[in-house]
């Protein structure tokens, strides 16, 4: 039988594809985690926004919080038909391994925000000379 016969599979990927639709309409921020072995790197779709207004936030126990305010789309004329975010958004996630603190930085360019956070020195602790 293959997958195009079976109809558990087909099934998984209309949930899958209802997740995703879900996911964008429910407010929450799209987001892809890449774990390197220096850093975790979170990448966030937040299109339209100004960066000034995007709260990025790393909270005890390897949890990241991104956070956009409603836009504001003051515009001369009438709307036809209004598909663009608008409204506020938000994202809490889970990072896979612990990260340093001080290694952490942001940049938004093109829509994405990129969160890049640095894994602490795997170091065996500090070497004491026996004498």
């Amino acid at each position: 039988m293959t997958d195009k016969d079976d109809p558990f599979t087909e099934i998984e990927e209309l949930f899958d594809q209802f997740t995703d639709f879900g996911a964008t309409l429910s407010g929450e921020v799209p987001v892809d985690v890449l774990d390197t072995e220096q850093a975790v790197v979170v990448l966030a779709d937040l299109p339209g926004r100004d960066p000034a207004d995007i709260q990025v936030r790393l909270k005890t126990g390897r949890t990241l919080r991104i956070e956009a305010p409603a836009r504001e789309t003051e515009r001369d004329g009438r709307y036809v038909a209004r598909g663009r975010p608008r409204d506020a958004v938000s994202r809490t996630v889970r990072l896979p391994a612990d990260v340093d603190e001080g290694e952490t930085d942001a940049s938004y360019e093109n829509g994405v925000l990129t969160v890049r956070l640095g894994k602490p020195s795997e170091t065996d602790g500090t070497e004491i000379p026996v004498s």
